[in-house]
């Protein structure tokens, strides 16, 4: 049933043409940046070629694009979750997935799989511009790999708080501002860290931090297991917030 509801969650989201104008603005926006840090590449190329050890390709062009692809999707993810939830608590058919013979559990993961779905496909297609630099040079794909793997991780982790924040409200709208807020608090947590002297504690809870790791290639274990946790923290919350509605209703 989780994969009935995810596909069901993934159809309802490429109904709505809000789902594929964000799809093309996005590409479109990423698409322009990928070219930008090619061009970047090329006009730093001949300096480079004179310095022993000198960056590559993957750090002065892919790192750069997941950089801006990860503010972007923290852009775009509240106003694809928003819906999820809190306009089938304004519709009122709530009532019907709770009468259905599922799990609350079911139902969330079922939701979060097809909102993460649709973020994956995304990700598919931002991942075929580095690859397309395969034609012409030499890529470090461990470097593109952990940039990847990176990306999945913000953008699981984004989806399921805009999913929680989605499960308060019966206001798409409210869901989208305050998901918003949450994810850019979680996102730069760390600089009142930085003016204050305590950088090492917030520092611990800033996902930029435990992301810049992975754009320079460098798997840890505490970095993946940070995003694991934000996952499994916030569809608890979610599907704890669903059974406590199932009991009003």
């Amino acid at each position: 049933m989780i994969f009935t509801i995810a596909g069901r969650e993934l159809r309802s989201l490429f109904l709505s043409p809000l789902a594929w104008s964000i799809l093309a603005v996005t590409l479109f926006i990423l698409a322009y940046l990928f070219l930008t840090q090619i061009e970047t590449y090329i006009s730093l190329q001949p300096r480079l070629a004179a310095i022993e050890g000198a960056p590559g390709v993957a750090d002065i062009v892919i790192a750069p694009l997941f950089a801006d692809a990860a503010t972007v999707l923290l852009l775009i993810t509240p106003l694809i979750t928003m819906r999820t939830i809190s306009e089938e608590r304004r519709n009122r058919t709530l009532s019907l997935l709770f009468s259905a013979p599922v799990s609350m559990t079911e139902i969330v993961l079922g939701k979060y799989l097809g909102v993460l779905s649709f973020f994956l496909i995304l990700l598919g297609l931002l991942a075929l511009m580095p690859l397309s630099l395969l034609a012409g040079t030499d890529l470090d794909m461990g470097k593109l790999a952990a940039g990847m793997l990176g990306l999945t991780l913000v953008v699981a982790a984004f989806a399921a708080i805009g999913l929680y924040m989605s499960s308060l409200t019966e206001q798409p709208t409210v869901a989208a501002v305050t998901t918003f807020g949450l994810l850019l608090l979680l996102w730069i947590i760390d600089w009142a860290g930085n003016s204050n002297g305590d950088s090492n504690t917030l520092a611990q809870l800033s996902m930029l931090r435990h992301y810049e790791p992975l754009l320079k290639g460098l798997l840890n274990s505490t970095d993946i297991a940070y995003y694991l946790l934000v996952v499994a923290l916030f569809t608890g919350f979610t599907i704890r917030r669903m059974d406590a509605t199932r009991l009003q209703h």
